[in-house]
């Protein structure tokens, strides 16, 4: 099986370093890595064939007409799609089947990096063993389908300038059947480093292996 990895847009969410952490992980469990700079990948039926894993960090773009169709269609058919903060929430706004499929979308951060708890909710092999933990970092607000999987949420205190979100619980991690495929999304992973924190590894780590199947 191949996993797909599409990566590029806005460098600030350093797109080659970030995915390039979960490379050997992937390999590891089995999968033959690609790598595609583009989205136009989406519209390639060749380039499709075999993969049962879309992996993409692609922040800030826009997906036209043909890409998205092309992306759905093969999660839909089957195939898992996976990633985690601007790269799969924080793009493809005028998509709307794009934006169904992964079940979310960024809207704010309020206060840029700050302070703030994750915590674990549920019982499931993808948080197994992970406990409620803090970080600093950017605290995504969304808007986010009802029907989610929720692994993990974040609960907002109105500060920052942001009084109406006081009190908001906000999915942090989750997972969704889409189709036959399966979809994986963790807002956390602004960097390399935030990535790299054991809480947010495992889950991003194990969430890919997940949507793989």
């Amino acid at each position: 099986m191949k996993a797909l990895i599409v990566r590029g847009g806005w460098e600030g969410h350093q797109p080659v370093a970030c995915t390039d952490l979960f490379r050997s992980s992937l390999t590891d469990h089995g999968l033959e890595v690609v790598i595609s700079d583009s989205l136009d990948v989406y519209t390639d039926p060749a380039a499709l064939d075999g993969v049962g894993l879309i992996v993409q960090c692609w922040t800030r773009g826009s997906l036209t007409p043909a890409q998205e169709e092309g992306l759905v269609a093969h999660v839909g058919a089957g195939a898992g799609f996976a990633g985690w903060h601007g790269g799969v929430l924080a793009m493809g706004y005028e998509a709307a089947r794009y934006q169904y499929m992964v079940g979310g979308r960024f809207v704010c951060h309020p206060g840029g990096m700050v302070d703030h708890t994750v915590d674990v909710t549920g019982d499931d092999p993808v948080t197994a063993g992970v406990t409620s933990f803090a970080v600093h970092t950017e605290q995504y607000f969304c808007h986010v389908d009802p029907t989610l999987d929720v692994l993990a949420t974040t609960t907002f205190t109105g500060d920052h300038g942001a009084p109406e979100t006081a009190g908001a619980v906000m999915p942090v991690v989750w997972k969704r059947r889409f189709g036959q495929g399966r979809v994986f999304v963790n807002t956390l992973g602004h960097a390399p480093e935030d990535l790299l924190r054991p809480e947010t590894w495992a889950m991003t780590e194990r969430g890919l292996l997940w949507a793989a199947r």
